[in-house]
């Protein structure tokens, strides 16, 4: 949030606190049929590597019981389904209607549907008991959350002892000449990519800017350690385009 509690960031704009979640609906209602399409486009198809390197590093298995936040289409769950098998479960969760909407249809179509369950929540106040999972994900959403700092520590009430986070997102790129070639292709050809195929310029501009307004790698890390979890590390995935971090909880 910004130094007054009254507003917060949505982009590059300053805006009324209590407005951010209707302003982040409104951009994945606009994007959410041609999400999955825009990803591949956006990151040349290597999002599908880094959402597979979380899966590994999960630790998840037959059995567990597995919070997919800000999950949306589906792509996680639809990794972990396989893994946490008949006796296992995910809840796919997600602020926005439209993106769960898509997700659940997308995931049923492919006849994934014994071991997941669906829930439209807000990540800064969880409506799950504590303890109830043995690990929570939140892949590409942690960047749209109004209170960051809520949301983790929610994570960390409803993360069973000896549990892990796992947060991957778009970070802050390694070296200078990395970081010249990611701003450009942000702001100059990422918005134009969001109007060809998606019809949006607008939502693709502000994705590019909560971007640039998402907490480093060592900032996220050390709020996660604020919020009560332990071990924390980061990962550099494209020299720092995304970073994936993980905290435990014991």
């Amino acid at each position: 949030m910004s130094e007054n509690s009254n507003t917060t960031h949505f982009g590059y704009k300053d805006v009324p606190t209590d407005q951010k979640v209707k302003l982040v609906r409104g951009v994945f209602d606009s994007v959410a049929v041609k999400y999955d399409l825009m990803n591949d486009l956006m990151s040349f198809g290597i999002h599908r590597i880094w959402k597979r390197i979380t899966i590994q590093l999960s630790g998840v298995r037959e059995g567990s019981q597995v919070l997919d936040l800000a999950g949306g289409t589906g792509d996680l769950t639809r990794l972990f389904s396989r893994k946490v098998g008949k006796s296992g479960n995910i809840i796919l969760s997600d602020i926005n209607n439209a993106m769960l909407t898509v997700g659940r249809d997308r995931l049923t179509d492919e006849g994934i549907v014994e071991n997941v369950r669906y829930a439209q929540a807000n990540a800064e106040a969880l409506p799950f008991a504590d303890n109830s999972f043995d690990c929570i994900t939140i892949a590409f959403g942690l960047r749209n959350v109004t209170d960051k700092e809520a949301a983790l520590r929610s994570m960390y009430r409803v993360l069973k002892p000896g549990g892990r986070l796992l947060v991957l997102e778009f970070s802050h790129p390694q070296g200078a000449l990395v970081k010249k070639g990611y701003d450009f292709y942000s702001f100059s050809l990422l918005p134009k990519l969001g109007k060809l195929f998606a019809g949006d310029a607008d939502s693709y501009q502000y994705l590019a800017e909560s971007i640039r307004m998402h907490p480093d790698q060592e900032t996220l890390k050390t709020m996660i350690e604020e919020a009560g979890f332990d071990r924390c590390e980061y990962f550099n995935l494209t020299q720092g385009v995304v970073a994936l971090h993980r905290g435990f909880k014991y």
